[in-house]
Protein backbone atom coordinates (compact mmCIF):
# COMPACT_ATOMS: atom_id res chain seq x y z
CA UNK A 1 0.00 0.00 0.00
CA UNK A 2 1.32 3.87 -0.96
CA UNK A 3 0.25 5.77 1.96
CA UNK A 4 -0.47 9.62 1.59
CA UNK A 5 1.53 11.09 4.49
CA UNK A 6 -1.32 14.05 4.99
CA UNK A 7 -4.38 11.98 4.14
CA UNK A 8 -3.45 8.84 5.75
CA UNK A 9 -5.56 7.76 2.30
CA UNK A 10 -3.88 4.24 0.99
CA UNK A 11 -3.44 3.20 -2.63
CA UNK A 12 -2.97 -0.15 -3.63
CA UNK A 13 0.54 -1.13 -4.93
CA UNK A 14 -0.42 -4.97 -5.70
CA UNK A 15 1.18 -5.90 -9.09
CA UNK A 16 0.85 -9.72 -9.20
CA UNK A 17 -1.22 -10.75 -12.03
CA UNK A 18 -0.52 -7.46 -14.03
CA UNK A 19 0.55 -6.98 -17.61
CA UNK A 20 2.99 -4.08 -17.92
CA UNK A 21 4.69 -2.69 -20.62
CA UNK A 22 7.93 -0.24 -20.04
CA UNK A 23 8.14 1.90 -23.30
CA UNK A 24 12.24 3.24 -23.46
CA UNK A 25 14.11 6.10 -25.21
CA UNK A 26 17.10 5.11 -26.06
CA UNK A 27 18.55 8.66 -26.71
CA UNK A 28 20.40 9.49 -23.68
CA UNK A 29 20.01 5.71 -23.08
CA UNK A 30 22.55 5.81 -19.63
CA UNK A 31 19.59 7.79 -17.45
CA UNK A 32 16.96 6.15 -19.44
CA UNK A 33 18.80 2.65 -18.21
CA UNK A 34 18.43 3.78 -14.85
CA UNK A 35 14.58 4.67 -14.84
CA UNK A 36 13.78 1.23 -16.39
CA UNK A 37 15.79 -1.06 -13.64
CA UNK A 38 14.20 1.38 -10.75
CA UNK A 39 10.51 0.75 -12.27
CA UNK A 40 10.99 -3.11 -13.26
CA UNK A 41 12.14 -2.90 -9.82
CA UNK A 42 9.28 -1.58 -7.89
CA UNK A 43 7.09 -3.93 -10.01
CA UNK A 44 8.91 -7.03 -9.42
CA UNK A 45 9.12 -5.58 -5.45
CA UNK A 46 5.47 -5.31 -5.78
CA UNK A 47 4.10 -8.98 -6.58
CA UNK A 48 4.85 -8.67 -10.63
CA UNK A 49 5.96 -11.09 -12.32
CA UNK A 50 9.56 -10.64 -14.10
CA UNK A 51 7.58 -12.65 -17.40
CA UNK A 52 4.36 -10.23 -17.30
CA UNK A 53 6.58 -6.81 -17.51
CA UNK A 54 8.18 -6.14 -21.01
CA UNK A 55 10.33 -3.45 -21.94
CA UNK A 56 10.40 -2.30 -25.90
CA UNK A 57 13.22 0.32 -26.55
CA UNK A 58 12.56 3.18 -29.14
CA UNK A 59 15.17 5.90 -30.55
CA UNK A 60 13.77 8.60 -28.22
CA UNK A 61 11.07 10.25 -26.37
CA UNK A 62 9.22 11.42 -29.66
CA UNK A 63 8.63 7.79 -30.92
CA UNK A 64 7.46 6.54 -27.45
CA UNK A 65 3.79 7.58 -27.94
CA UNK A 66 3.24 5.36 -31.43
CA UNK A 67 5.05 2.47 -29.89
CA UNK A 68 2.80 2.58 -26.60
CA UNK A 69 -0.46 2.77 -28.95
CA UNK A 70 0.13 -0.40 -30.77
CA UNK A 71 1.12 -1.97 -27.13
CA UNK A 72 -2.36 -0.71 -26.11
CA UNK A 73 -4.08 -1.83 -29.62
CA UNK A 74 -2.21 -5.16 -28.42
CA UNK A 75 -4.27 -5.94 -25.83
CA UNK A 76 -1.92 -7.91 -23.91
CA UNK A 77 -0.92 -4.73 -21.43
CA UNK A 78 -2.87 -3.48 -18.85
CA UNK A 79 -0.72 -0.17 -18.38
CA UNK A 80 1.82 0.87 -20.27
CA UNK A 81 4.57 3.16 -18.90
CA UNK A 82 6.83 5.37 -20.58
CA UNK A 83 10.34 6.30 -19.49
CA UNK A 84 12.37 8.71 -21.19
CA UNK A 85 14.70 11.54 -21.32
CA UNK A 86 14.79 15.31 -22.67
CA UNK A 87 17.83 17.58 -22.00
CA UNK A 88 16.81 21.64 -22.68
CA UNK A 89 19.62 22.32 -25.26
CA UNK A 90 19.88 25.59 -27.44
CA UNK A 91 17.16 25.40 -29.22
CA UNK A 92 13.27 25.37 -29.04
CA UNK A 93 13.42 21.11 -30.17
CA UNK A 94 13.27 20.33 -25.96
CA UNK A 95 9.78 22.00 -25.61
CA UNK A 96 8.15 20.35 -28.75
CA UNK A 97 9.40 16.78 -28.34
CA UNK A 98 8.92 17.31 -24.26
CA UNK A 99 5.21 18.62 -24.70
CA UNK A 100 4.00 16.42 -27.63
CA UNK A 101 5.24 12.89 -26.48
CA UNK A 102 3.66 13.91 -23.27
CA UNK A 103 0.28 14.98 -25.03
CA UNK A 104 0.65 11.73 -27.40
CA UNK A 105 0.47 9.47 -23.85
CA UNK A 106 -2.32 11.47 -22.35
CA UNK A 107 -4.19 11.54 -25.86
CA UNK A 108 -3.34 7.57 -26.03
CA UNK A 109 -4.89 6.79 -22.32
CA UNK A 110 -8.11 8.92 -23.09
CA UNK A 111 -8.78 7.38 -26.53
CA UNK A 112 -8.12 3.70 -25.66
CA UNK A 113 -8.56 3.63 -21.69
CA UNK A 114 -5.52 1.85 -20.91
CA UNK A 115 -3.50 3.14 -18.26
CA UNK A 116 -0.77 5.19 -19.10
CA UNK A 117 2.05 7.20 -16.98
CA UNK A 118 5.38 9.08 -17.71
CA UNK A 119 8.52 8.56 -16.23
CA UNK A 120 10.23 11.35 -18.91
CA UNK A 121 12.32 13.33 -17.21
CA UNK A 122 12.09 17.20 -18.83
CA UNK A 123 15.55 18.70 -17.04
CA UNK A 124 17.74 21.49 -17.72
CA UNK A 125 20.95 18.86 -16.65
CA UNK A 126 22.20 15.71 -16.89
CA UNK A 127 22.47 16.62 -13.05
CA UNK A 128 18.72 17.20 -12.92
CA UNK A 129 18.29 13.74 -14.27
CA UNK A 130 20.81 12.01 -11.78
CA UNK A 131 19.25 13.86 -9.38
CA UNK A 132 15.91 11.22 -10.42
CA UNK A 133 17.00 7.87 -11.00
CA UNK A 134 18.09 7.44 -7.12
CA UNK A 135 19.10 11.27 -5.94
CA UNK A 136 17.72 13.61 -4.23
CA UNK A 137 14.48 13.75 -6.06
CA UNK A 138 13.56 10.16 -5.33
CA UNK A 139 13.22 7.66 -8.28
CA UNK A 140 11.22 8.95 -11.38
CA UNK A 141 11.18 5.80 -13.15
CA UNK A 142 10.00 3.32 -9.91
CA UNK A 143 7.35 6.53 -9.24
CA UNK A 144 6.02 6.34 -12.81
CA UNK A 145 5.90 2.28 -12.46
CA UNK A 146 3.84 2.38 -9.39
CA UNK A 147 1.52 5.16 -10.08
CA UNK A 148 0.29 2.73 -13.26
CA UNK A 149 -0.12 0.11 -10.78
CA UNK A 150 -1.92 2.45 -8.29
CA UNK A 151 -4.27 3.91 -10.91
CA UNK A 152 -5.49 0.43 -12.60
CA UNK A 153 -6.03 -0.87 -9.07
CA UNK A 154 -7.84 1.36 -8.27
CA UNK A 155 -9.91 1.66 -11.41
CA UNK A 156 -10.96 -1.64 -11.42
CA UNK A 157 -12.34 -1.50 -7.95
CA UNK A 158 -14.18 1.20 -8.87
CA UNK A 159 -15.62 -0.85 -11.34
CA UNK A 160 -15.95 -3.79 -9.59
Amino acid sequence: MSVNQSTGRQGDLRARGLRIALVCARFNDTIVGALEEGARSALLTHGARATDVTTVWVPGAWEIPIAARALAASGRFDAIVALGCVIRGETYHFEVIADQSNAGLMQLAIDTGVVVTTGILTVETAQQAHERIGGSHGHKGAEAALAAVETLNAVRAALA
